[in-house]
């Protein structure tokens, strides 16, 4: 699986749900292989959050990932498909969106604290139509203002509108180690260096260095969700060592690979490390 979601898995059919039984309502899966949905919006606020595996949730102009610890909120009305790994344990919320007010705006990624996760995972295990009015009730309400004071995390990746610009950054979600400069690119794209950097700026608010830095971090999240040592995603995505793709994902991430995946735990970088180096 790719950040850019251009891969042959099967479907998974979007639930029918023509109202919501409860302000807070939750769907729990358990997917044993990998699986999307197809393009569609609804109504209501939804969070995609799975507590093992990795998600991703496509817009038409935005690709958002979410590894455990981590959810996607998905605005009323906005157009999304969501892509999980195989072994992926779901914990979808839906929710009205007047409960949120501005708060609903855009898709983001938000924060799923210790607190916020069990939570859910209790909310989970309640009826459809829970007692609003008794404990279980007071459990949604809670929920809900977590969820109000998540905090957003920078796990995005916007694409560009022009099509120069456009093909390049697919080109490299198929091959993240491409280590051309933007030189190379534009003498294959027939675009010039400063015409691609400034419609990227314009277009994504990022440079071109630092949009295919969080494109190789986004991307290492999903084989390491796989398993997959952190040398080899290391070198699957353009560095030369391990310290300096850990040292880069802290600053990307503020964590390590092991704090996301306890499977992944590494000895930290070396004192002085340059995790810009390899960019």
């Amino acid at each position: 699986m790719s950040i850019n979601g251009q891969f042959p898995v099967p479907e998974r059919l979007v639930p029918v749900l023509h109202a919501l039984p409860r302000p807070l309502y939750a769907r729990t899966e358990s997917l044993a292989r990998a699986e999307r949905t197809r393009m569609h919006r609804h109504p209501w606020v939804q969070l995609s959050y799975a507590i093992s595996g990795v998600l991703h949730v496509h817009t038409p102009g935005e690709s958002f990932v979410a590894p455990p610890q981590r959810a996607v909120w998905i605005p009323a009305e906005m157009d999304h498909e969501v892509l999980s790994f195989a072994h992926t344990e779901m914990r979808s919320l839906y929710l009205d969106a007047s409960l949120f007010g501005s708060a609903n705006d855009h898709c983001r990624v938000i924060e799923i604290t210790p607190l916020t996760h069990e939570l859910i995972k209790q909310f989970c295990t309640l009826d459809t139509e829970y007692d609003e009015q008794g404990a279980e009730g007071r459990l949604a309400r809670v929920l809900t203002d977590q969820l109000r004071m998540a905090r957003e995390v920078s796990m995005s990746l916007p694409l560009p509108q022009d099509p120069r610009a456009l093909q390049l950054c697919r080109k490299l979600q198929d091959s993240p180690d491409d280590d051309r400069t933007l030189v190379e690119w534009g003498e294959e794209l027939g675009a010039s260096e400063k015409t691609l950097r400034r419609i990227l700026m314009r277009e994504t608010g990022l440079t071109f260095r630092v949009w295919r830095q969080r494109l190789r971090l986004l991307g290492a999240l999903e084989e390491l969700g796989q398993g997959i040592k952190v040398t080899q995603v290391a070198l699957n995505f353009g560095y030369q060592s391990t310290s300096a793709f850990i040292s880069a994902f802290r600053v990307q991430f503020g964590v390590t690979p092991g704090d996301f995946f306890p499977g992944h735990r590494v000895r930290p970088p070396m004192p002085g490390a340059n995790p810009q180096a390899e960019w």
